[in-house]
């Protein structure tokens, strides 16, 4: 195994009973990523994931974390990554401190430097000031979550594993999640799992989606914009008639479609252009401005997003992939 990868996973497969969850699952993350794992549900992100925090056992295929099989030696590997599971089970009568004082004595915390450790978690997940004498059962949900990137901060893992860390919280809840995972970057390696597409977009280097338990794409938001979005577009509006911009697309066999016509409340027109060749936005503007019937209000270049890619990546697996 490569010295700058963490995580190894290879033709990685798992069934329940008939079913097949994950079926030759394999990728790379290299030391200091943050990567996140998309994928509808039932794709098979949750099981991946329980592999590789050794947690759950694969039919087939191999995964090495930090150099060390997950199957041959799970125990190591749950020393060696900090994990929070999906929805967070966690003690309801504990108070957080107790808990995490539990949780890095498990860890096998030197005893001299538990106090130190716990606080330490507790410091960088806001949890020391506001909730440290807090029952489990009385926290927000939001801090439910704090706890679990806590408890998996103990003892400065390497490799921290989030499956749904954002889930069931409100947008104040998210953007303080958010902040913390970014204070992880470059320090661990993260692997994320999340629905919320603007916070993967906003937080990895690179994405990983997973459909019907494959791996369908993977890469940086910009590979995989070229590879499922190759066509460019463009929106450009005018005051004034469009005729002579469609004349030109349908000369030059550009596909078009047209947004918005002149109107008595509105002069302008609306038109959007898609190519697979280079829009260049210059010979636009000149062009435009040869026009005699219109004048140039403005151009916007669309640049795809990650639902977008998400949704062009999964529908083109659905046309190619059939489930088991």
């Amino acid at each position: 195994m490569n010295s700058n990868i963490s995580i190894s996973v290879e033709n990685l497969s798992k069934c329940y009973g008939k079913v097949s969850a994950i079926k030759q699952v394999s990728f790379d993350i290299k030391k200091g990523e943050i990567v996140g794992i998309l994928g509808p549900n039932g794709a098979g992100k949750s099981t991946t994931l329980r592999i590789l925090g050794g947690i759950l056992n694969a039919d087939s295929g191999s995964a090495q974390v930090s150099g060390i099989s997950v199957a041959e030696n799970s125990l190591a590997i749950k020393r060696k990554i900090g994990f929070m599971q999906e929805n967070n089970p966690l003690p309801e009568e504990l108070r957080v401190s107790e808990y995490l004082k539990l949780r890095a004595e498990l860890k096998e915390i030197p005893k001299e430097a538990l106090s130190t450790e716990v606080r330490r978690v507790m410091d960088l997940c806001d949890l020391f000031r506001t909730a440290r004498r807090k029952i489990i059962r009385t926290l927000s949900k939001g801090f439910k979550q704090r706890v679990g990137i806590a408890d998996a901060l103990i003892g400065s893992p390497d490799i921290i594993i989030l499956d749904e860390p954002t889930i069931g919280l409100d947008p104040h809840q998210i953007q303080g999640i958010r902040a913390l995972i970014d204070t992880l970057r470059s320090r661990h390696t993260v692997l994320i799992s999340s629905h919320i597409l603007s916070e993967i977009e906003r937080n990895c280097n690179r994405v990983i989606i997973i459909n019907h338990g494959r791996v369908v794409a993977m890469g940086t938001k910009q590979e995989l914009a070229k590879e499922f979005i190759p066509d460019n577009r463009m929106t450009i509006e005018v005051n004034g008639s469009i005729e002579q911009l469609v004349e030109h697309c349908e000369n030059e066999k550009i596909q078009y479609q047209i947004e918005a016509t002149p109107s008595p409340s509105d002069k302008n027109s609306r038109i959007c252009i898609q190519s697979s060749k280079l829009l260049n936005i210059t010979e636009y503007i000149e062009m435009i401005n040869d026009y005699k019937d219109c004048q140039l209000e403005g151009i916007h270049i669309h640049k795809p997003d990650l639902e977008s890619i998400f949704l062009a990546a999964t529908k083109r697996s659905w046309e190619t992939v059939r489930p088991s």
